[in-house]
């Protein structure tokens, strides 16, 4: 139990320098969110831009951060474990020349069929906009290339958090926005000098995000022992077991692709913004999936790996229950803190220039709905990537198919009545069914884990989440009307919420000895000591 209780303080200061990374990452993400609801709030132009990113989006999910990466992650680390560095670089090099040239195929397919899939993807209303399927056209045009810096990067991303390093490869984000900001603004405000629209320069600036995101982190990984030397072979027994590892979880990830793909076609049914609404809704969601879920899912991979590949069942159970209730710890009472915070937030970081007090409310009913399944979001990130590790893949395939049915029935039951905001509660909806199944099969798969243990850290986290709701609820009617006269009265109040629901709720885990907040808290002191 020893060894198991130094794997999650492992893994908590790993997350917590991924959190650090993400968190970062994130806020420049909102940032970028913030430049486009200025520029053009929810509407004609970021309707088109959203859908037309969208399209190579879907794909990196499949390619990049989806099925390669975990895929890889697997593979890379055995080879790291088993067969020595040469023969472990020699596979990175062979998978990057081949997924380079692989994907570049597929950007020119893309490009080609931009008009039928931007098509295939919106409904009869969006179409009958007059300018909006041809601007949108043009804009997944410009931002296909994306899938191959950001695929690449994946790959890159892997390999350093597989040799131990963790920050570089989750500031690579932050590459993005950065590219993203700087260089889409700049672009936006010259292009129509020229005949363009504003929103191309945002198009541009993806991409100039996507190459920084990639080449961010090379300086890094050349440290780690890496030297490109263009390989390329398809009898590679390594690449043949990432392919191999990747088809399933293709096919598994293009069922939540297809989930994307259906809400899309439904929220372009709803009224003008609906697309808008609800991708400025997934992005503040994003923020607490990012600094929790990803993050520990990064830092248990390897530790879980390892276990794996060494066929130390007991120890990868244990790291994984202390994983997943770790995740609990942090993303139960976000919850709870979104659904009573959302309108203040969404105002203050949003509401500017284009984006509307109507864009604020409805941008914050779409937000509490996706909130309800944050904890399914996050674990399932913990969950999946144990499935690569014990090389089966096939139990995410089946959970990605029975969430899509689940999405598909709760929206279409919902769509008509509660419109953008059935979107919001399905995509939630669908998460738990995948996040249930997937933890009977995984509990089966591991020879069981420490049920008790997970159960009892629950109860905890929800019983703590409970009482510091009341109290944000308390001290929110009782200050509303104070934090409401002035915009930095309304940031200053959403700081005060949030440190006052933090304190109560980081008190009562405390009290209730959490063993992973118990963690995490230790390791926040070492490194403020140091």
């Amino acid at each position: 139990m020893k060894k198991a209780s130094t794997d999650t303080g492992r893994i908590a200061r790993s997350a917590g320098t991924v959190s650090i990374a993400v968190m970062c990452s994130r806020v420049l993400g909102l940032v970028r969110e913030q430049v486009f609801a200025v520029m053009f709030g929810a509407g004609f132009a970021y309707d088109a831009f959203v859908v037309a990113f969208r399209i190579p989006n879907l794909l990196r999910d499949l390619f990049g951060e989806g099925a390669l990466s975990s895929a890889f992650v697997a593979v890379f680390s055995d080879y790291d474990a088993n067969k020595g560095e040469k023969a472990t670089w020699q596979l990175a090099n062979n998978v990057l020349v081949f997924f380079a040239m692989l994907l570049s195929l597929v950007t020119l397919a893309g490009i080609f069929l931009a008009d039928p899939l931007v098509r295939l993807l919106v409904d009869a209303e969006f179409v009958q906009v007059p300018g909006k399927v041809d601007l949108t056209r043009q804009l997944t045009v410009v931002m296909f290339p994306f899938l191959i810096f950001v695929s690449l990067s994946a790959v890159v991303m892997g390999m350093l958090n597989t040799k131990g390093r963790f920050f570089i490869p989750a500031m690579a984000s932050s590459f993005f926005n950065l590219g993203s900001i700087a260089g889409g603004l700049g672009l936006a405000f010259v292009l129509p000098k020229f005949g363009y629209p504003a929103i191309m320069g945002m198009a541009l600036g993806t991409l100039i995000g996507g190459f920084l995101q990639l080449a961010g982190q090379l300086p890094t990984l050349h440290k780690a022992g890496f030297a490109f030397a263009p390989k390329f072979d398809l009898a590679d027994p390594g690449l043949r077991r990432i392919l191999r590892l990747m088809l399933p979880a293709i096919i598994g990830l293009s069922a939540t692709q297809i989930n994307i793909f259906i809400n899309t076609r439904f929220a372009s049914s709803c009224v003008e913004g609906s697309v808008s609404w609800l991708n400025y809704a997934f992005r503040l969601v994003q923020l607490p999936i990012g600094v929790f879920g990803v993050a520990i899912s990064i830092a248990s991979l390897p530790v879980i790996a390892r276990y794996a590949a060494a066929k130390d069942h007991a120890k990868m159970r244990e790291t994984f229950a202390s994983s997943l209730t770790m995740a609990f710890c942090l993303t139960i009472p976000a919850s709870f803190g979104l659904w009573l915070l959302s309108e203040p937030i969404i105002r203050i970081i949003f509401q500017y220039g284009a984006f509307t007090a109507l864009d604020t409310a409805r941008t914050a009913e779409a937000l509490r709905f996706y909130a309800v399944g944050l904890f399914a979001y996050s674990s399932v990130k913990i969950m999946v990537p144990v499935f690569f590790a014990l090389n089966d893949t096939r139990y995410p395939v089946i959970a990605s198919f029975l969430a899509v049915a689940a999405n598909l029935i709760f929206v279409y039951a919902s769509i008509d009545q509660f419109q953008h905001r059935a979107i919001a509660l399905s995509t939630s909806c669908a998460m738990i069914c995948n996040f249930l199944f997937l933890s009977v099969v995984l509990y089966k798969k591991m020879s069981g884990y420490s049920l008790a243990y997970l159960f009892e850290g629950i109860v905890k986290v929800f019983g703590a989440s409970l009482v510091m709701t009341a109290c944000l609820k308390v001290l929110l009617l009782l200050t509303q009307n104070y934090f409401n006269q002035s915009i930095f009265l309304q940031i200053a109040g959403v700081f005060v919420y949030i440190a006052a629901a933090v304190s109560v709720y980081g008190i009562l885990l405390y009290l209730l000895k959490v063993k992973e907040f118990s963690l995490i808290i230790d390791k926040l002191k070492q490194r403020l000591a140091g």
